[in-house]
């Protein structure tokens, strides 16, 4: 019986629709990854501290990144795009200056989807990490990235900083909450110490007016690098790295 030759070519349309949107998909999914390889070689360059082995590690971290966040929202799904250029690289700004110890003990407050908390851990193997988040699933998922990722220096807990018990060497935060809440929350987590560069205290990640920020906790940076200055796009106008030490946290206003 013959075919009919309308139905074949509405076949043929579908199979050819298919194959092209295939290849667009294809195609996107190159300039995707090419993309990606042109801005991991800028960080790279932007980041020469940043040990040559870490690289690897940090490419693996950035696809685990993906898979969960499709899953939870860790960071704003509309900036998973941006991942590496705009939190990845926003944490590797402390590699400018940081300098740790070995057998040197981090804190990470507020980690969330384990930022800057991973990315500094794979960098400084030589350092003691603990990740907290108050937020069970999302401690679920960094545990599972930290495992996936082989990371024997990294613990993840679900609990609140102000709960633990150990003191740490530097409390880092990246725009978890106002300034005096977040020091009312580590300012007795913290010993006293000056073998890391910067000295032991609070390495914060912070946004918006350090004038504002003064007046509210009472106590000025020891040092503040301004984001721009190492990263000069506009999403990280008014972004900058904030050291407090330790020996001035006593005096600073916390709520």
């Amino acid at each position: 019986m013959p075919s009919d030759p309308s139905s074949s070519a509405v076949d043929n349309a579908i199979v050819l629709g298919t194959e092209t949107d295939s290849n667009a998909a294809i195609g996107d999914l190159a300039k995707e990854q090419v993309d990606r390889s042109i801005v991991w070689t800028d960080l790279q360059r932007i980041f020469p501290d940043v040990p040559t082995r870490a690289w690897p590690v940090l490419k693996h971290w950035a696809d685990l990144m993906r898979e969960w966040n499709s899953r939870l929202n860790l960071i704003s799904r509309k900036d998973i795009d941006a991942l590496e250029r705009k939190h990845l690289a926003h944490c590797l700004v402390a590699s400018r200056f940081l300098r740790l110890m070995e057998g040197s003990r981090v804190l990470d407050v507020g980690t969330g989807g384990g930022l800057p908390g991973l990315p500094l851990a794979i960098c400084y193997p030589q350092a003691h990490f603990t990740l907290v988040d108050s937020i069970g699933k999302k401690a679920q998922a960094v545990e599972a990235m930290r495992s996936a990722l082989g990371l024997r220096n990294v613990v993840v807990k679900q609990a609140r900083a102000e709960t633990l018990k150990r003191e740490f060497d530097l409390v880092t935060g990246r725009a978890v909450t106002q300034m005096s809440v977040f020091l009312g929350w580590v300012r007795g987590r913290i010993r006293p110490g000056r073998r890391n560069t910067p000295p032991n205290g609070v390495l914060y990640w912070a946004g918006g007016d350090l004038a504002a920020i003064e007046a509210e906790i009472g106590i000025k940076p020891r040092f503040s690098l301004s984001v721009q200055t190492v990263l000069p796009e506009s999403a990280f106008e008014g972004k900058f790295l904030l050291h407090y030490d330790v020996r001035d946290l006593p005096r600073a206003r916390t709520a």
